[in-house]
């Protein structure tokens, strides 16, 4: 396959980076008519919904995390008409709904660090666990996370790792560890993109120097900033979207990513691979939440039944490529798809891993400083 067809399967693929919408766009894709798909960017206007409307769902989720499939399915099961508006960051979402631009939202889908965040800010309606169908059939470590114990105020609906996706053909050796990209440093100059995450590349850094992820300690993570400044010649840029071209074509060995995203990539190219840091990386979960405000709960109830049937949450597996925490649906997938280390690592492997989680104040304001001072630079 050409360069130029690849980036063409690319531009057309079935969705887009989990974690980042493209910048930029929002007028232009508006102008596509995204509404008729069922889903919208939630900036292009203020919902305003009566509550009671049982016949009306609106939903506020991560960009590929709904199609057309999934939402005329709901509706021929439930009567029930669901409107989706993406948001690209968990941080964006909890702006919008403090500053009351969620009012019409009857599901949120944060993400595990957020859901704390969003229960300690008392924007959460508890969950009646006595209407929710399926929950144990959950994989035994989602019916009771730490993030949310007993699932009292979420359920998960997808999870997945950060990692590094790497071109096997324009290297020398594959990473095992985060420690590659220091040690071969001058063979990767302006080769290497990490994610434009502050918590996600400060804490791959902590990983790498024996640290936890989510370290509290200023030394440690003075030690994480130095060893970055330290990699800084050999990073093209902090970017959670631009790397996805440019390793199909050549221009980048290595880039910092999201599974879901290796996992659509890696079929564009079969010389590209993903790896976990074997000393340790993040490990991320999606989930469905009631927000105090949501008019229509009764539809926020029928939507978690059905994205908690089985067959439901394989197809979306198969469809999307997200990993699911259902285990019976997991046991419903090909063999292939269950085989797929990149969605569904061994257990060996995500022993290291940990979840992001909140930091005091003062500490995410230090981290800030340093990443401020290092994308700067």
């Amino acid at each position: 396959m050409s360069q130029q067809d690849k980036l063409n399967r690319l531009f057309h693929s079935r969705s887009l980076n989990r974690r980042r919408f493209l910048q930029g766009t929002t007028a232009a894709l508006a102008g596509l008519g995204l509404s008729s798909c069922g889903w919208t960017l939630a900036d292009v206007q203020t919902r305003t919904v009566e509550r009671g409307d049982s016949n009306r769902l609106y939903i506020f989720t991560w960009a590929g995390y709904t199609d057309d499939n999934l939402l005329a399915q709901f509706e021929q099961q439930t009567g029930i008409q669901v409107i989706a508006d993406v948001f690209d960051s968990n941080e964006a979402m909890l702006a919008k709904i403090l500053a009351g631009g969620g009012g019409a939202y009857s599901i949120i889908y944060p993400s595990d660090y957020m859901v704390l965040k969003m229960v300690e800010d008392d924007l959460l309606t508890p969950l009646d666990l006595g209407r929710i169908e399926g929950l144990n059939q959950l994989f035994e470590n989602y019916q009771n996370p730490p993030y949310d114990p007993g699932n009292g105020h979420s359920i998960p609906v997808s999870w997945g790792t950060t990692g590094l996706i790497y071109n096997r053909q324009a290297l020398n050796g594959e990473p095992e560890n985060w420690e590659y990209l220091w040690q071969n440093q001058s063979q990767l100059s302006r080769q290497v993109t990490m994610l434009n995450d502050v918590r996600e590349v400060m804490g791959a850094t902590l990983k790498h120097l024996g640290y936890s992820l989510n370290s509290q300690d200023a030394q440690e993570i003075e030690e994480a900033y130095e060893a970055l400044v330290e990699l800084k010649p050999a990073i093209a840029s902090f970017t959670s979207d631009a790397w996805r071209p440019q390793i199909l074509t050549g221009d980048l060995k290595i880039a910092m990513g999201y599974s879901v995203d290796a996992s659509e990539i890696m079929e564009e190219d079969e010389n590209l691979g993903y790896v976990i840091p074997k000393n340790g990386s993040s490990l991320w979960t999606d989930t469905l939440v009631i927000p105090k405000t949501a008019p229509n709960p009764d539809g926020a109830y029928a939507w978690i039944n059905f994205m908690l049937q089985p067959t439901v949450a394989a197809e979306i597996t198969k469809r999307l490529s997200f990993a699911t925490a259902n285990r019976v649906a997991y046991e419903q997938l090909p063999e292939e798809i269950q085989q797929d280390a990149t969605l569904f690592p061994a257990p060996e492997v995500l022993a290291n891993c940990e979840s992001v989680s909140p930091v005091k104040e003062d500490i995410a304001q230090l981290y800030d400083r340093y990443w401020t001072r290092l994308t700067s630079s």
